[in-house]
């Protein structure tokens, strides 16, 4: 069957709030509203750079959910898999303006329309279409369905010969205890190709604290490449015939730190899609996120293809 897509994911579109000033959110009187969402951001990404990107959700039939569809759409994200319900909400959130550090964010996304997505919502033909999968453990900690439309889903893309990326995203509050999330995330990360963890999440995950020890940890159980994300150290990957250090590149004023693992996933992805080696697609993630702190949405600093090219030539790894 040939591809009409280049990859495909799934999760939790939400619309988003995001302070225009500083300050405790429950002070704050001005907020723009954007597009959000992890598997949003990363096919918001890879649809930026030219690839074709579906994303699989569900929403309500309400305000939010129209403008995420129409949202999508402008975006350039395949939307034909974007189903609707009465019975549920579309999920959102607000998130605070800062001035250093992480923002502050809070979610109503509880019994959410996306959080009802299962495995009888599941279309072969539309992810048989794709020549790649991507997914989060945000969408494995949404609900028990969620869970098992993850599992079916990696499974039958692994099964037609399919490639398979997993961010584990580690969101604890989902989650009922640490113990839970931990043994739920490295399961869904079992057989995937590429598995993209931050550090912190690996340090949680496996019990080890270098870069080498939890990308074997995760290579000893069938995973093919890991790419641990280090912040401002820049990234480690680590195959079975290749390792090493991709330095990060400069920036001068962080103004959002949400959203650069999701970028940097969309850079990952798009450059391993297109056959760049595994340095210089570690390079494109590194880029990705360090022009999505920059900017104040989560994926408003998210590049075209002529400015991810334009950024290459002119920035610094110093």
């Amino acid at each position: 069957m040939t591809a009409t897509l280049d990859a495909v994911t799934f999760g939790e579109p939400m619309a988003m709030f995001y302070a225009n000033e500083a300050g405790s959110l429950d002070e704050v009187r001005s907020f723009t509203k954007a597009l959000a969402g992890a598997e949003t951001n990363v096919s918001a990404g890879l649809a930026r750079l030219g690839l074709r990107a579906g994303l699989v959700t569900k929403l309500g039939e309400d305000t939010f959910g129209k403008f995420i569809a129409d949202a999508l759409r402008q975006e350039k994200i395949d939307t034909q898999n974007v189903m609707f319900t009465k019975d549920h909400s579309t999920g959102m959130l607000i998130k605070s303006k800062v001035t250093s550090g992480d923002p502050e964010v809070e979610y109503f996304r509880k019994n959410s329309a996306a959080s009802t997505l299962s495995i009888a919502d599941f279309n072969e033909a539309y992810f048989a279409g794709a020549r790649h999968l991507h997914f989060t453990g945000i969408s494995v900690a949404l609900s028990p369905e969620c869970r098992d439309f993850a599992r079916h889903a990696k499974q039958f893309m692994k099964k037609a010969g399919k490639t398979v990326s997993f961010d584990p995203n580690l969101r604890p509050k989902l989650w009922p205890d640490t113990q839970t999330m931990v043994e739920a995330i490295n399961e869904a990360s079992e057989g995937c190709d590429w598995l993209l963890p931050g550090i912190h999440e690996g340090k949680i995950l496996t019990g080890y604290t270098s870069p080498e020890d939890i990308a074997s940890f995760y290579l000893d159980r069938g995973t093919s490449l890991v790419i641990i994300k280090l912040g401002t150290e820049g990234a480690y990957y680590k195959s079975a015939d290749a390792e090493g250090y991709v330095k990060r590149f400069r920036v001068d004023h962080v103004v959002d730190t949400v959203g650069a693992g999701d970028g940097f996933a969309a850079g990952v992805i798009s450059a391993l899609l297109e056959g760049l080696p595994l340095a210089e697609a570690v390079k494109r993630g590194n880029a990705l996120g360090a022009l999505a702190v920059m900017s104040a949405g989560d994926m408003d600093g998210y590049p075209t293809r002529a400015e991810l090219e334009s950024f290459l030539l002119s920035a610094s790894t110093n």
